[in-house]
């Protein structure tokens, strides 16, 4: 049976493109493939997108917004440094919720950001809100978020919880001889060492993280 044809092809393809890439990588995306799945003639999505680029770039944009969303949206901490332990559970949350997404975002060979200005505009939505973060906690929100100091600080925060993320996702950590309980501490662990380093508020604010605040699971 031929698939039925859409009502709305660009966002269709937008769809289809992410079935795609689960299923063969971003090097297996292409418009023809996108036809093809979409049951429309091969030309059609050359209408709303140029070349598989710039129907990569469409979904990387959309995908950002989602993630720049949700560290908006997360719940918030009564203090500067509880903010922060918050920042850094919702970031976590989303890289178990979403891998696919996260990979998408942080695993995979990107358009050129040059060719795609919008790609990027939610990027850096997502890293001032950490740096607005950690801002707040070195002084308040008149510290300039322009500080090479505050943007060395919010790139340490940064890599810590995507390094974490990471590894938590990934089939070789659990080879090893770790018990859950101490792969459900890891993240809350990392997140208490972070506040050891930037602030005592955020170390106090995060002290027994797993008796106060639900982490996400992650299934291997």
């Amino acid at each position: 049976m031929k698939p039925r044809k859409p009502s709305d092809l660009r966002e269709a393809c937008v769809t289809e493109a992410l079935a795609i890439i689960e299923e063969a990588g971003v090097e297996g995306l292409k418009i023809r493939e996108v036809a093809r799945r979409l049951g429309v003639s091969h030309q059609a999505p050359y209408k709303h997108f140029p070349s598989s680029e710039h129907l990569l770039a469409e979904l990387v944009r959309r995908t950002y917004q989602t993630f720049a969303e949700h560290l908006e949206n997360r719940p918030r901490g009564n203090s500067p440094g509880e903010d922060m332990y918050c920042m850094g559970l919702a970031y976590f949350q989303f890289a178990m919720d979403h891998p696919l997404k996260y990979r998408l975002l942080f695993g995979t060979p990107l358009p050129e950001p040059a060719q795609h200005p919008a790609m990027m505009e939610e990027a850096r939505k997502a890293f001032t809100l950490l740096l607005a973060g950690v801002a707040s906690m070195k002084g308040g929100e008149h510290v300039g978020l322009e500080q090479k100091g505050l943007q060395l600080d919010a790139l340490f925060v940064w890599s810590v919880v995507h390094g974490m993320a990471s590894l938590i996702q990934s089939a070789a950590l659990h080879q090893l001889v770790l018990d859950e309980a101490t792969l459900r501490e890891a993240m809350p662990h990392a997140l208490a060492s972070i506040g050891r380093a930037l602030s005592a508020e955020f170390a106090a604010a995060s002290g027994e993280p797993t008796k106060s605040k639900a982490l996400p699971q992650h299934t291997p």
